[in-house]
C-alpha cells in the first residue's frame, strides 16, 4: 500500500513539473522578422523573447552553424556583428551582403522543448546592362514603354532588357531621355541619354549689301549660312546655267561681285554638305538701271510783259506748272529690256511713294496756276452793231443800215468771265 502512493505521489510530481514546463515554455514566446535586403547593404536579424526566464538564445545561420550563442561569436565572420544583446534580444547586423548570404536563419531558445523562429532574408540584387522598365522624354516628360524580355541567369537572377524605338528629327537633338527601373533593390535609379540626331545641312543666303534694289555700278555682296550634323564640311558658290562671273571673289561662305551690271542677273546657288546628305540655297539677282533727276531751269521761263498799256502775260499754264515744280520735278528712265523674262518683281516702296506724292503736289500746282490765269484774263471788250438793225424786218436790211457807218452808233460794253 505504500509503495502504492509513492508511486502515486511520483507520478503527481511528474505531472506538475511536465505542466510547469509545458506553461513556462507557452509564456516564452520567441518571435523574429523576415529581412529584405539590397545586395552590399546591411541585414539586422532580431531574436526577441517575451518573458524570458534566462534562457540561452542563439542564431543560427542556413547550414546550421551558431552565428552567435548569447553574446559569443563561434562562427568566423566578422560581417556578422552583434547590436544588442539581453535576455529578451538578440540583435545581430550582417553587412555586405551578398546572394550567397540568402536562405533561412533561426532564432533557437534554449527551452524544454527548445523553441524556434524562422528568418528569411531575400537579397535584392541589380546589376548593370540594358536593364529597364520605362522609358522617359524628357523634352515632353512623356513615358514611353519599350518592348521588354526577361531572361532568367542562376540563383533566381534575372536580367529584364528593354529596347525602345523612336522615329526623330532634327528637333530632338540633344534631348534627354532616361531609362527609370522600378524595383525593390533600387530607390528612384535612373540612366539618362542625350540623343544625337544627325541631319544633313539647312542653308541661307543672306544679302549683306546692298540693301533695298541693286543697281547698276553698285556691289553685291552674300553670305551663305549652313547648320547641320555633323558640321558641314564643304561650301560651294555657283551659278546657275550660265558661267560664274570672271572677277566675282568667293571667301569662305562670301561672295562679292563688285560694279554690277545687267549680264551678272541670274540665279546664284549655295550648296552645302556632310555626311548625312547635301542641301542648297538660291539667290536670285536681277540688276535694276540707275535713276536719273533732271531739274527744270527756271531762267528758261517766260517774262511777264506790257501790251496796250496794261499789264499781261504770255506764259501758259504748263509754263506756270513748270516754275511751281522745277525744283521737285525728276524723271525715272529704265531701259525696254529692263525687265528680262522670269525677272524678280521687286518694288521701291519708297520710289512709288515719292513718284504718288510728286504727282499729288503737281496737280495741285496746275490749279493754283490755271486758276491765277483765267483770273488774269478777265478784261473790257467793245463792240459796235449796226445802227437800226432792231428795227430791220430781215438780216439784208441791217446789213443795208449798217453801211452808213458807226458814228452815231451807241456803244455797248461786253464782259466775259
Amino acid at each position: 500500500m505504500n509503495g502504492i502512493c509513492t508511486s502515486v505521489a511520483l507520478c503527481c510530481k511528474s505531472c506538475i513539473l511536465l505542466c510547469f514546463l509545458w506553461v513556462t515554455a507557452q509564456g516564452q514566446n520567441l518571435v523574429t522578422n523576415n529581412v529584405s535586403v539590397v545586395e552590399g547593404e546591411t541585414a539586422i536579424i532580431s531574436c526577441r523573447v517575451k518573458n524570458n526566464d534566462d534562457s540561452v538564445i542563439q542564431l543560427l545561420n542556413p547550414n546550421r552553424q551558431t552565428i552567435y550563442f548569447r553574446d559569443v561569436r563561434p562562427l568566423k565572420d566578422s560581417r556578422f556583428q552583434l547590436v544588442n544583446f539581453s535576455d529578451n534580444e538578440l540583435l545581430v547586423s550582417l553587412s555586405n551582403v551578398s546572394l550567397s548570404d540568402e536562405g533561412r536563419y533561426v532564432c533557437q531558445l534554449y527551452t524544454d522543448p527548445p523553441q524556434e523562429a524562422y528568418a528569411d532574408i531575400t537579397v535584392l540584387a541589380d546589376r548593370d546592362g540594358e536593364s529597364s522598365l520605362v522609358m522617359t522624354d524628357m523634352s515632353l516628360l512623356r513615358p514611353f514603354p519599350g518592348e521588354a524580355t526577361i531572361e532568367e541567369l542562376y540563383d533566381r537572377m534575372f536580367t529584364v532588357t528593354s529596347r525602345l524605338r523612336l522615329t526623330v528629327s532634327k528637333e530632338d537633338d540633344g534631348v534627354a531621355v532616361i531609362c527609370i527601373i522600378d524595383h525593390p533593390a533600387v530607390k528612384d535609379f535612373q540612366a539618362q541619354k542625350y540623343l544625337e540626331v544627325q541631319y544633313k545641312p539647312e542653308v541661307q543666303i543672306v544679302v549683306e549689301f546692298p540693301e533695298g534694289l541693286t543697281r547698276e555700278g553698285e556691289n553685291l555682296e552674300l553670305t551663305c549660312k549652313a547648320k547641320g550634323k555633323p558640321q558641314p564640311h564643304q561650301i560651294n558658290w555657283l551659278k546657275v546655267d550660265d558661267d560664274f562671273p570672271s572677277h566675282a571673289v568667293i571667301t569662305g561662305t562670301d561672295l562679292f561681285i563688285e560694279n554690277l551690271n545687267k549680264s551678272f542677273n541670274g540665279t546664284y546657288r549655295c550648296v552645302a554638305s556632310n555626311l548625312v546628305g547635301e542641301a542648297y540655297d538660291d539667290y536670285i539677282l536681277y540688276v535694276y538701271g540707275i535713276p536719273l533727276y533732271f531739274p527744270i531751269n527756271p531762267t528758261r521761263i517766260p517774262p511777264r510783259i506790257k501790251t496796250f498799256g496794261r499789264e499781261s502775260h504770255t506764259e501758259s499754264p504748263t509754263d506756270n506748272s513748270a516754275r511751281c515744280l522745277h525744283f521737285f520735278a525728276f524723271v525715272f528712265f529704265f531701259d525696254s529690256d529692263s525687265r528680262a523674262d522670269g525677272a524678280p518683281q521687286k518694288i521701291d516702296h519708297a520710289v512709288i511713294g515719292g513718284i504718288v506724292a510728286v504727282f499729288v503736289f503737281a496737280m495741285l500746282c496746275l490749279l493754283i496756276v490755271l486758276g491765277r490765269y483765267f483770273a488774269r484774263h478777265k478784261g473790257t471788250y467793245f463792240t459796235h452793231e449796226a445802227k437800226g438793225a432792231d428795227d430791220a424786218a430781215d438780216a439784208d436790211t441791217a446789213i443795208i443800215n449798217a453801211e452808213g457807218g458807226h458814228n452815231n452808233s451807241d456803244d455797248k460794253k461786253e464782259y466775259y468771265i
